[in-house]
């Protein structure tokens, strides 16, 4: 007979299923498919909704977005191309009841919008909480305000009551339910208010000091628009004009772009590591199926077939596989990616347009390529194999694969993974930093081998443990690959499960237990003594208070910067923007001085933080000219400090070391800050805040415990999308145990053969697996979690900056999982190796 290639390799596979040689290779390559294009749809179908509604979330064609009144030449230019404009100003504050209704008070995000807003979508509101909204064009009439539905019951009010904002008082008319330019919810944690433009002049709350932010949105034909954006931008990029962003439809919302790319990058790196995981799983298992397929390559090279033949009949197999394979990882993939919209609710819409078809294309050729550069190399060794093999099992044995065809294979792999990470950088570091754990893990895992073999005294040591000790110093190499393959899976798992609790339990004990929870913004001078006064009366002894003024640095030693002659973007933006300065003659207690000298009462002279003077190449000695509400000051650097921006004390970039802040700039308009722990017991405090308010309405009373409180909430819907793909990554963590233990199943069935042959009984047998399998689970363990400790404390210290001292309990936790894991997999993988009868066994062996 001579069957057809195809023939052959569907009998070969249908073969190779029934005797379940091809389960491992099967769902390691399902589990990478599964993992990395749940990350795929879940991208793809955010970025479609991004596409699609980006007009809707700018409010407009084109927004030139500042913190000072949009020039007038911006507004001209749109009335000249005949496009439709529209001005939003927002900003932070406080709203409150009325006395009679109990005076609550809260921090509030405040819009002011004229008629015409928003320019690209609609707004959708409703007569009262919970009932039905529809769009609506209008905006809120003179005296009346819109508001989010929670604002009503945080401070006891109904449709019809009138709210507090400053000095004005305003009619609640309306329940906003959708604003379609409001931007992402990670960034507006403060519930809406929204006014006629009109009525924010009475409400007396635009101070000095104040963080507007005004966005002003054009609309109209492609045509116009686009010469408009032209003009828009390169008016921003002029040296003379600061603080001022153009945003488009290319740049969506910038907030919901990097706020989902973070999460996006999360979920990738976890889902990169599952797919590396998998390649180790996939050659493992390869390698054992091809070790297992041997004589029967040999029978059929006696019956004629070439190795020409066998070859391709061995790559449609596995190309057969491998599209099995990578299409049951693609329905799962689609599965799970609906648990990641549902996990990461109130960051993003849940109405999300379909995924298109290219993470189903990439997660196939992913399979493919993971099967067929890991898993085909060794099994291609099979039409090679001699006939004479058949007599003498000597000959044909495997070899390892050749560098070219090794280098091709993961070179392949590589670059598609790059392709996947959508992120160079987190590309490199997660493929370049496995290879280094690999590495690092495996001399380890060699060099622990070695201690062990002759640490065990077998003169006084039980005899399982001399068996054992043996077994592993038999296998040196299965015995790296074992705890290498664990080990990296357990890393991941470790640092995980740190970054959940650990470090992110010493991040809020950072705080010290008496740190400031309240900031107040926007204290006028002629309020600053009746302030004080309060605090005292309330029982606040400790309190920071410091003048707070705002300017652009405009010159270093005479040379005029923009954003233009740095590269990177942090001091792009910092030269871009106005800065909070602020003056005192003493050196703030919380900030340490770690070069030059504070010397009080020296004008002419200022203070920096060290990390933007490292940001913007600022040294000791340099002179810096700020624009002041159009005052140049010019100042020498004479110091440097360090400031702890975890304390929430109240911090600046820049102070001048005098008392008043006249001597900084004569007639210098300033408003104050204070920061305090409000009275009273933890989460108390609100009858403080509400009475504070009522007496000051202009201040800004920033509760910064619910904030943080609300920024941890959405990090741990992050943390549950990452901890839900990691499923992934253990699964594949598992895979590879189980195939490096199976890899040498038949060694171990031959030398526990010749041990029952002379008289090992089965118990002893057993032992012996045991004790080897939970000495590679517990190696594994312990270079696991002592690797994640130290790179936990690499974050803690270098990223987040607070120190942190892990548990001793962690390598003995990451030992014990490690030992678990171990035994489950060998348990399971291994079971039949000590079920069989002797006589099989033994014949077994004697092949």
């Amino acid at each position: 007979m001579n069957p057809s290639i195809l023939a052959l390799g569907w009998r070969t596979l249908l073969r190779d299923l029934r005797a379940g040689g091809l389960r491992l290779m099967f769902w390691a390559v399902a589990l990478a498919v599964a993992a990395l294009t749940s990350v795929g749809f879940f991208a793809d179908r955010l970025q479609g909704g991004l596409v699609r509604d980006a007009a809707q979330l700018l409010g407009g064609d084109v927004v030139v977005a500042s913190d000072q009144p949009t020039p007038a030449a911006f507004a001209q230019q749109a009335q000249a191309l005949g496009l439709r404009t529209s001005t939003t100003v927002s900003f932070p504050t406080m709203a409150r009841a009325p006395d009679a209704q109990g005076g609550a008070s809260r921090l509030v995000a405040l819009k002011a919008v004229a008629p015409g807003y928003p320019l690209r979508g609609s707004l959708r509101v409703a007569d009262a909480p919970g009932a039905p909204d529809a769009a609506t064009q209008a905006t809120p009439a003179r005296g009346e305000v819109w508001l989010d539905a929670p604002l009503l019951e945080a401070l006891g009010l109904a449709m019809g009551d009138t709210l507090l904002l400053g000095d004005a008082q305003l009619r609640i008319a309306r329940i906003l339910t959708l604003e379609p330019d409001r931007g992402a919810g990670f960034l507006s944690f403060a519930p809406r208010v929204m006014l006629h433009a009109a009525d924010l002049p009475a409400t007396g709350l635009v101070q000095p000091a104040s963080r507007l932010t005004y966005r002003f949105a054009v609309a109209g034909p492609d045509a116009a628009v686009q010469p408009y954006r032209a003009w828009a931008q390169e008016q921003a990029q002029r040296p003379d004009v600061h603080g001022l962003r153009v945003e488009s439809l290319d740049s969506g919302s910038p907030e919901m772009r990097q706020t989902l790319e973070r999460a996006q990058k999360f979920l990738n790196l976890v889902a990169l590591l599952a797919a590396l995981l998998s390649a180790v799983a996939v050659a493992l298992a390869a390698r054992a199926f091809a070790a297992e397929h041997l004589d029967a390559a040999a029978l059929l090279r006696v019956l004629g077939l070439s190795q020409r033949r066998i070859a391709w009949a061995y790559t449609v197999e596995f190309t057969l596989v491998g599209l099995a394979a990578s299409a049951t990882g693609v329905l799962m993939g689609f599965g799970v990616h609906h648990l990641f919209v549902q996990l990461l609710a109130g960051l993003i819409e849940a109405a999300l347009p379909a995924p298109g078809p290219w993470p189903a294309v990439l997660g196939l050729g992913l399979g493919l390529t993971l099967l067929l550069a890991f898993g085909l190399p060794p099994v291609l060794q099979l039409a090679r194999v001699p006939p004479l093999r058949v007599i003498r099992r000597d000959l044909g044995a495997l070899k390892p694969a050749s560098l070219a065809v090794l280098a091709l294979g993961v070179a392949g792999f590589a670059a598609l993974l790059l392709a996947v990470s959508s992120d160079l950088k987190l590309g490199l570091i997660a493929v370049g930093g496995f290879a280094a754990a690999v590495l690092l893990f495996a001399l380890l895992a060699w060099l622990a081998v070695r201690l062990l073999r002759r640490s065990v005294n077998e003169a006084t040591a039980p005899r399982w443990l001399v068996l054992a000790t043996r077994q592993l110093a038999a296998r040196p190499a299965y015995a790296v690959v074992q705890v290498s393959s664990l080990a990296v899976g357990l890393l991941a798992l470790v640092l995980l499960v740190l970054l959940r609790t650990d470090l992110i339990a010493s991040w809020r004990q950072a705080t010290p237990a008496d740190a400031p929870n309240r900031f107040v913004i926007n204290i006028l001078p002629d309020q600053a003594q009746d302030f004080q006064q309060a605090l005292r009366a309330a029982g606040v002894a400790r309190y920071d208070w410091y003048p707070m003024f705002r300017g652009r640095l405009v010159a270093v030693n005479e040379r005029p910067v923009g954003p233009q002659d740095y590269t990177e973007d942090r001091a792009k933006r910092l030269v871009d923007r106005e800065f909070n300065l602020s003056n005192a003659a003493e050196a703030p207690g919380h900030n340490q001085i770690v070069a030059g000298r504070w010397t009080p009462g020296e004008q002419g002279t200022v203070s920096v933080e060290e990390g933007i003077a490292q940001t913007l190449g600022l040294k000791l000695g340099d002179r810096l000219r700020f624009d002041i509400a159009g005052m140049p000051s010019e100042a020498r650097i004479t110091s440097l400090r360090k400031v702890d921006w975890g304390s929430m004390r109240a911090n600046f970039f820049v102070m001048y070391p005098v008392q008043a802040p006249d001597a900084v700039l004569p007639g210098l308009p300033v408003t104050y800050l204070a920061a305090f722990r409000a009275p009273g017991a933890e989460g108390a405090g609100a009858g403080f805040d509400n009475a504070l308010v009522r007496q000051f309405p202009n201040v800004t009373n920033v509760d910064l415990s619910q904030t943080l409180a609300q920024v941890q909430r959405v990090l741990d819907q992050v943390v549950r999308a990452v901890e839900l793909l990691f499923g992934f990554t253990l699964a594949a963590g598992l895979v590879v145990l189980f195939a490096a233990v199976t890899a040498t199943r038949e060694e171990r069935a031959r030398e526990f053969a010749i041990m029952r042959a002379v008289g090992a009984r089965a118990s002893l047998l057993r032992q012996v697996q045991r004790a080897e399998l939970a000495g590679v689970g517990l190696l594994a363990g312990v270079l696991a979690s002592s690797v994640a400790v130290a790179v936990g404390w690499a974050l803690a210290r270098f990223v987040f900056d607070f120190h942190w001292t892990a548990s001793p309990l962690v390598p003995l936790a990451g030992a014990a999982a490690g030992a678990l894991l171990a035994l489950l997999a060998g348990w399971w993988g291994l079971r039949e190796v000590l079920r069989r009868p002797v006589v099989e066994t033994l014949r077994r062996a004697a092949e």
